[in-house]
C-alpha cells in the first residue's frame, strides 16, 4: 500500500522546518516547498535532516503567487500543512508585504486542493493574531471563540492577514459537501521560541531575543511575552492531521514571561556575555515608541504593561499536548545561535 504524502508549504521557515523534522522522525514521506532552491539558508538545513526508516523528503520550489507552482507542489498529496506566510508585523507597504502573501497565497492553495482531488487532511497555520482583538482588558483570557475582526491595514496588518486567510479557508471548507471536503484544523501559535535551524529563523518571534543577544536595545520594554516552543508547535500540527476535531481551532501557548525576566534568565545561563537587564519605565517606553521604526504609540498603549492570557486547554485535551516550560524554550533557543556564530 502506497504511503501517504505530506506537503509542507513554507518548509524553510522556523515552524515549517520543525514540522518537516517531526514528520521525518516519524518515517513520513514529505514534500517540502521552498521559495528558492538555490538559497542555502532555505535548503541546507532541510537536506541535512535525518530520515527515519520508511520516510523520505523531496524539496521543491513553490511561489505562493504562482498558481501553477502551487498546483504542482500540492498535486498528489494526501496531507497538507500550510505554513507559508510572511511573519512581518510592520512594513512600508503592508498590503503587498504582509496581507497579500497570506490572502492570495491561501486562495491559490485552496484552488490547488480542489484541482488535486487527493488532499484528505488540511492543517492551516494561523496565529493568536487571528484571535486577539485590537482592544482587550488587562488580565483577559482569550479562547478560540474570539476573532480579530477589528484588525485594520493601518493599525494591525499582521492580524488582518491572519484573520483574512483563516476566514477564506473556513468559508471555503464550510461550502463543500461533507463527502468531498478534506478534514480541516487550524493551529494558532503565540510567540514561538526554541532552537533555530537556519539563520533565516532569527526573524519573526526570535527578533526580540536577538535584540537582547546583540544588545540593540538600551532598556527592556515593560512587556509580557506569551511563549510556546517551536517543537511543540510542530508536534501540534502533526497530531492535528488525524487528531482533534474537524474544523477545530487550537491555540498553542505554554505560558508567558516578562521581557526583563527573559533577559535576567539569559544572563544567568550565559554570564560570560553582557546583557541589558533593566526595564524601561512605562512613560519612557511610550516616548520611545514615537521614534521607533517598527512600533508606534497605539501598539505601545495596547501591549505595554498589560497582561493577556490564552486558553490552550482544548489542544491539551483533543491533541493530548503537553507544553515545554517557557523558560526552557528560551534557554534552548540560544545554543544554536552561539554555536553557529549567528549572533
Amino acid at each position: 500500500m502506497e504511503q501517504d504524502l505530506v506537503v509542507v508549504t513554507g518548509a524553510s521557515g522556523y515552524v515549517g522546518s520543525h514540522i518537516v523534522a517531526n514528520l521525518l522522525s516519524k518515517g513520513m514521506n514529505v514534500r517540502a516547498t521552498v521559495r528558492d532552491l538555490e538559497d542555502p539558508e532555505r535548503v541546507a538545513h532541510l537536506k541535512a535532516m535525518e530520515i527515519a526508516e520508511g520516510g523520505s523528503i523531496e524539496i521543491v520550489e513553490m511561489d505562493l503567487f504562482d498558481s501553477e507552482s502551487v498546483d504542482s507542489a500540492i498535486s498528489g498529496c494526501t496531507d497538507l500543512i500550510h505554513t507559508a506566510a510572511n511573519v512581518i508585523v510592520r512594513a512600508r507597504d503592508p498590503q503587498r508585504k504582509i496581507v497579500d502573501p497570506s490572502v492570495i497565497g491561501t486562495r491559490n492553495v485552496i484552488s490547488a486542493i480542489e484541482r488535486s482531488r487527493s488532499v484528505e487532511r488540511f492543517v492551516h497555520t494561523s496565529s493568536t493574531a487571528a484571535i486577539r482583538p485590537m482592544e482587550w482588558s488587562d488580565g483577559s483570557v482569550l479562547n478560540t471563540d474570539s476573532w480579530a475582526d477589528d484588525a485594520t491595514l493601518e493599525n494591525n496588518p499582521y492580524g488582518l492577514a491572519k484573520v483574512s486567510a483563516e476566514r477564506i479557508v473556513r468559508d471555503w471548507h464550510s461550502s463543500l459537501n461533507n463527502d468531498s471536503r478534506p478534514r480541516l484544523v487550524t493551529i494558532h501559535p503565540c510567540m514561538v521560541f526554541g532552537p533555530p535551524l537556519s539563520p533565516r529563523h532569527l526573524r519573526g518571534s526570535l527578533a526580540i531575543l536577538m535584540a537582547m543577544v546583540r544588545r540593540n536595545i538600551p532598556l527592556n520594554l515593560p512587556m509580557q511575552i506569551n511563549i510556546v516552543d517551536v517543537r511543540d508547535v510542530a508536534e501540534a500540527h502533526v497530531r492535528a492531521l488525524r487528531g482533534g476535531k474537524d474544523g477545530g481551532r487550537y491555540l498553542t501557548v505554554s505560558g508567558d514571561m516578562m521581557m526583563t525576566d527573559i533577559a535576567k534568565s539569559l544572563k544567568k545561563a550565559h554570564p560570560e556575555r553582557k546583557w541589558v537587564t533593566w526595564e524601561a519605565p512605562y512613560w519612557m517606553a511610550l516616548i520611545a515608541s514615537f521614534f521607533h521604526p517598527k512600533i508606534d504609540v497605539s501598539w505601545a498603549k495596547r501591549h505595554l504593561k498589560k497582561r493577556l492570557y490564552w486558553d490552550a486547554s482544548p489542544a491539551e485535551v483533543d491533541l493530548d499536548m503537553e507544553w515545554m516550560e517557557p523558560l526552557q524554550s528560551i534557554l534552548d533557543t540560544l545554543p544554536p545561535i552561539l554555536e553557529n556564530g549567528w549572533d
